[in-house]
């Protein structure tokens, strides 16, 4: 179940890097231009930008508290933040019925939910 748990972090993290960057670095008129981005009409572009760090943040959080070893706990509250983060994702696509991007939210949002399971019970990185 490690491995799984290591693997499903390490997957979330590169959606979260992808989307970070984007939303950090592309600006809002070139998002909003590509299938999927049309949520960024009428949304502040520093809001998006906010996202975007957010995002980059939960990348780094997933793995890195592990890898080095300070405050591993850290992994499962980012997980459950994620969680938070794509429930907002779902019911704005959901809003704009946008049911393919819901369900692609959904996935990720089991496995953030998965990784904040795993790692605050039974492979707790604390012992």
């Amino acid at each position: 179940m490690n491995l799984a748990l290591w693997i499903s972090a390490w997957l979330l993290a590169v959606v979260a890097l992808v989307g970070g960057v984007s939303k950090t670095f592309v600006p809002k008129e070139k998002l909003a231009s590509v299938h999927g981005g049309g949520w960024t009409e009428g949304v502040d572009g520093r809001n998006v930008q906010a996202l975007g760090v957010l995002e980059l943040l939960a990348a780094v959080g997933l793995v890195l508290p592990a890898l080095v070893d300070r405050v591993p706990v850290m992994v499962p509250v980012t997980a459950a933040c994620w969680v938070l983060l794509i429930i907002g994702a779902m019911l704005t696509h959901g809003r704009r019925r946008e049911f393919g991007f819901v369900a692609l939210n959904l996935a990720y949002l089991a496995l953030a939910a998965f990784i904040a399971w795993g790692r605050f019970g039974p492979e707790s990185f604390v012992g």
